[in-house]
């Protein structure tokens, strides 16, 4: 099954569109985002039925702020890990840690203030079992890459690219170039989890924060 995959920015946060037989959104942006999503959808001419599902990779504001709302408009089902549904559905947050000294540096800046997005249940709360994308016309499925998050999924086709949410930054304020995460709450996990994406015949990434890139740029940060 052939898949295209259309990338937008939501915010300051990068979404994606992946379209086979039906669409699954990655990621709603911040709070807030419903219009300027429409205006996305209306320039690529595309009926907001078509979207059935919304995977959120992790539950920090910038990524599910606008999930509620994009919902209502498409009536998709949306996608988190059970660990994050807290989150999404009360005002618990997953604060990870500076890993450098520039993560260091906009850790208090970003978590210091809870930002308010409209709260909601999820329809569908992920685990450790991948969850296949096949019923959507996409060779893929989402797996479970905890370390940015205890909850963070990922989105991997069969085509070698994959949707990683925040196990890589490349965009500003947090990278100028492609790399792994300056917050996470377990980078160590991180690491391990580009492994496993690598082994799994991973060679492009589309990161939750600035432009896709090659994993090759990762591999050389994490084979020592």
């Amino acid at each position: 099954m052939k898949t295209e995959i259309i990338a937008f920015n939501l915010g300051l946060t990068s979404c994606y569109l992946i379209i086979g037989k039906d669409i699954v959104m990655i990621d709603a942006g911040g709070p807030k985002k419903l219009q300027q999503f429409k205006k996305i959808l209306a320039k690529n001419k595309i009926d907001p039925a078509r979207i059935k599902l919304i995977v959120i990779t992790h539950s920090h504001f910038d990524h599910c702020g606008s999930a509620r709302d994009i919902r209502d408009l498409t009536m998709a089902k949306i996608a988190i890990h059970e660990i994050e549904r807290d989150c999404v559905e009360h005002d618990k947050v997953m604060i990870p840690k500076g890993v450098n000294w520039k993560g260091k540096l906009v850790e208090p800046l970003i978590f210091s203030v809870k930002v308010p997005f409209p709260k909601f249940s999820p329809d569908i709360l992920l685990n450790d079992e991948p969850f296949p994308l096949t019923e959507y016309g996409i060779d893929g499925q989402i797996i479970h890459t905890p370390g940015h998050t205890l909850g963070s999924v990922s989105v991997i086709l069969n085509s070698g690219e994959a949707i990683v949410g925040c196990m890589a930054h490349n965009g500003w304020p947090f990278r100028f170039k492609p790399g792994l995460p300056v917050l996470a709450q377990d980078i160590d996990a991180i690491k391990e989890n580009w492994k496993v994406l690598i082994n799994k015949g991973v060679t492009f990434a589309y990161p939750g924060h600035g432009k896709p890139f090659p994993v090759e740029v990762i591999k050389n940060q994490i084979i020592t």
